[in-house]
């Protein structure tokens, strides 16, 4: 990768033009706290790296113009990519946020073909800054982690065919979705919120104080290991919440009420609610059912964090049919708490990723001076 070789004070203005997408070098000078003189001297030097370009004027209230810069040639782009078990997206942004290329596919093993080609379109726009790969696995510091845990994570970034060198990290998926939701989803506006992913497993993305937290072990949000079930007569096991609240176990409990009817049992969680949607007795039942326990998970994390907002997510967790049953849950068993869907649909992971690799790559430019 090539070095910028730029100074502390370009890297600042670089990182601030970035984050506006386009300024002017009043406008620089203002967010970075400098004297338009040295924005100005800063901004050639951005220019002779290729990292700025002019991209036009813009006239002010006293009919001065104002030349107006956005990122050049040699800033790069970034690749987020959300490796899931059944789904693979991608998504190649500039360091500014535009969009370069998205991509997606059912078939897992057909995703280095896929990244193979996204990255020949990217290259462009310069060199690749980082990689941001969301995966089902906890990700833990280095020294921390399961290592057998650690080798599925590593197997999973190596099929995807990446360049050699290339700076990549890995991320949980729910946490890469909960990072959506507070940049541009329904945590906006919140300090701290907890984005409960619900759908053929369970998990949990808790930000607090705007940040996420990942814990000690990479493992916060975890709730698969919440201990369950607890009663005197039943010891937990290890992810039994997961094995009761999944869909899987949704659609088990489906079969087993099917008993007697002529019609077949829904195979898929879409196809319950869907029969629901149209006010089918035993599948508004079962959707009721699963909508009480989860609002009792629910329920739980606000009894430890005290979020403020719980945001549903997960194929099962964003139908609008389970909302009422976890909001009058919730109410019931803890305080004060707003419960929403995600808006941001299956979406939500690949554009956490997305923020994620931005973040670096901006930080890789920065450090390179």
């Amino acid at each position: 990768m090539a070095k910028t070789g730029i100074g502390d004070r370009a890297g600042e203005v670089f990182a601030a033009l970035a984050a506006a997408g386009q300024a002017t070098r009043p406008q620089l000078a203002v967010a970075c706290g400098l004297s338009k003189p040295t924005v100005s001297l800063v901004m050639a030097e951005l220019e002779a790296a290729g990292l700025a370009e002019r991209s036009g004027s813009s006239a002010g209230a006293t009919g001065r113009t104002a030349a107006v810069y956005r990122l050049g040639p040699r800033a790069g782009y970034v690749l987020a990519v959300d490796r899931g078990s059944t789904q693979v997206a991608l998504r190649a942004t500039g360091l500014d946020g535009e969009l370069l290329d998205e991509d997606h596919t059912s078939r897992p093993a057909s995703a280095a073909a896929m990244v193979q080609a996204a990255l020949g379109r990217g290259g462009a726009r310069g060199p690749l800054r980082a990689v941001v790969v969301a995966v089902s696995e906890v990700v833990s510091p280095p020294g921390r982690g399961d290592p057998a845990t650690m080798a599925r994570v590593r197997d999973v970034v190596a099929a995807l065919g990446l360049p050699d060198g290339a700076a990549v990290r890995t991320e949980n998926n729910v946490n890469c979705a909960a990072i959506a939701e507070l940049a541009e989803g329904a945590g906006t506006d919140h300090d701290s919120f907890v984005y409960l992913q619900v759908g053929v497993a369970i998990g949990a993305g808790v930000v607090i104080g705007r940040r996420l937290v990942r814990g000690a072990s990479g493992a916060a949000g975890e709730v698969a290991r919440l201990a369950y079930p607890w009663a005197d007569d039943r010891s937990p096991a290890p992810e039994a919440l997961e094995a009761r609240l999944g869909s899987r176990a949704l659609l088990r409990r489906a079969r087993g009420r099917w008993a007697g009817r002529p019609d077949p049992a829904p195979k898929t969680a879409a196809a319950l609610f869907a029969l629901a949607e149209k006010g089918d007795p035993v599948a508004l039942e079962i959707v009721g059912e699963h909508a009480e326990a989860v609002g009792n998970l629910a329920a739980s994390l606000c009894a430890v964090v005290d979020p403020g907002l719980v945001v549903l997510g997960g194929g099962v967790g964003r139908n609008r049919l389970l909302l009422p049953g976890v909001v009058a849950t919730v109410d019931r068993l803890s305080w004060p708490t707003e419960v929403v869907v995600s808006e941001l649909g299956a979406r939500a992971t690949v554009l956490g990723a997305a923020h994620l690799a931005r973040e670096r790559g901006i930080g890789a430019v920065v450090a390179e001076g």
